[in-house]
């Protein structure tokens, strides 16, 4: 006689990719390097990162997540990098960076008041009142880009 049992599921593997420098939090989950699934949520990102999370490890099995180490909103970069870098730990899940000027076609970052980031030559620095740059979940994956290098990237002015 056979036992009923439950049909093993087994969950995609699949590669996260998180912009947190800015709002809207976007999320990109990446099956064999292709966009499977984007994920744009509104609100503090100490709020919904865990809600996002919570549902992404509940549907797949993650190989690697990939933040936006910054430049950006300090706070989010500091509680991204804690929150991933947990998940690295307890669940085994490597943990990978890139400046945010990857997703955003180099174009500027909001900082403070009417400042923002710019990029040029490799070099970032602030600047007055420029058009910032629309973040954007590339539609392809290629993990080259990225650096085991994930402490966040704070440019600071100097007081």
């Amino acid at each position: 006689m056979k036992k009923k049992g439950k049909k093993s599921l087994q969950k995609p593997l699949v590669d996260i990719v998180a912009l947190v420098v800015s709002k809207p939090l976007l999320v990109g989950v990446y099956e064999n390097d292709k966009l499977i699934k984007a994920i744009r949520k509104e609100g503090k990102t100490s709020d919904v990162l865990p809600i996002i999370f919570d549902e992404l490890l509940k549907s797949y099995h993650i190989n690697s997540i990939i933040y936006t180490k910054g430049p950006g909103s300090f706070m989010a970069i500091k509680l991204a990098y804690v929150f991933f870098k947990t998940l690295q730990i307890t669940k085994n899940i490597n943990f990978l960076a890139t400046d945010a000027f990857y997703f955003n076609e180099n174009k500027p970052i909001k900082a403070v008041g009417n400042s923002y980031f710019v990029k040029k030559e490799g070099i970032i620095s602030l600047e007055k009142e420029k058009n910032e740059g629309e973040f954007t979940l590339p539609k392809n994956l290629n993990k080259n880009d990225f650096s085991e290098e994930v402490e966040p990237l704070y440019i600071l002015k100097a007081v």
